[in-house]
């Protein structure tokens, strides 16, 4: 019986010889659409079949942004300093330097200028992934100088924040980046220089209560998580059930507190137009 047998059996792969594909090559969305990870990147990490924005970092969001991805980056080697010599499960200095090296990044925020479609532009980017985008001193500071670089230069200032809050190992130093940021960025508007702020998943913390909010534009990524406290803490704390897509970007839209939604696709040239129409 021929149908139940391999004639062939020659041609076939021995197990131990059999290669798995590489790991990172797919993404898988939370809906379940699963998409090559050179097709995301080709379509600004937004997966085509969903919409899904997939959380990205500054250094995917400076090639979206930059000519040809040329930009230079300021105050780049800023690092945090211990002030409180705070010790949890381990000391801070130390949580810092393993995030460094896993990271490659110096702290949770990086900012640069270069141009966008021939505009001067300046930007400050969060990175959720060093220790979750926290804002800590050094995240205040370079924001503060990168202000300052705007206002010096008369050029546009983007902040895209992406957090989920105050670094409780900096405590009241953590807390006083509000205000800091916040005095500059008034200083900003004094000097008649636009600021637009883009909120992505998640936009939370201490960082929506300051800068985040305080945008000429608020604008924000479809699905985006924003928001002060986390849905589970404002339901304990209410003891109600909150409505559907509560935080969400369109939820907080229709609410009046956002002027537009953005796709990341768009968001170079939608950029570009109000930077022009203000202009």
């Amino acid at each position: 019986m021929a149908w139940f047998k391999r004639q062939n059996k020659g041609i076939l792969t021995p197990t131990e010889n059999k290669k798995e594909a590489p790991d990172g090559l797919w993404y898988k969305t939370p809906g379940g659409k699963i998409i090559h990870m050179r097709e995301l990147k080709e379509n600004a990490y937004v997966s085509p079949d969903d919409e899904y924005h997939v959380r990205i970092g500054s250094k995917e969001y400076f090639e979206i942004l930059f000519d040809d991805n040329k930009f230079t980056e300021l105050d780049k080697d800023m690092s945090s300093a211990d002030p409180l010599e705070f010790v949890d499960s381990k000391p801070y200095p130390v949580r810092i330097k393993q995030s460094q090296e896993k990271t490659d990044l110096k702290d949770a925020v990086r900012a640069a200028h270069g141009t966008m479609n021939g505009m001067d532009l300046c930007v400050a980017c969060m990175d959720f992934s060093f220790i979750g985008g926290s804002m800590g001193s050094v995240v205040g500071e370079k924001i503060a100088r990168a202000i300052d670089y705007s206002i010096k230069k008369k050029m546009p200032f983007l902040m895209i924040s992406k957090s989920g809050g105050a670094r409780m190992m900096e405590a009241g130093f953590s807390l006083m980046q509000m205000a800091k940021t916040s005095a500059k960025l008034a200083q900003l508007s004094e000097a008649k220089i636009p600021y637009i702020s883009l909120l992505t998943d998640p936009t939370t913390g201490g960082v929506t209560a300051s800068y985040a909010m305080l945008g000429d534009f608020n604008i924000a990524e479809p699905g985006a998580l924003i928001g002060f406290a986390g849905p589970r803490v404002i339901r304990e704390t209410i003891g109600k059930d909150l409505p559907k897509g509560f935080q969400s970007a369109e939820f907080v839209l229709d609410h009046g507190f956002l002027d537009f939604i953005v796709d990341r696709r768009q968001l170079k040239n939608k950029l570009t137009t109000l930077l022009k129409m203000l202009k």
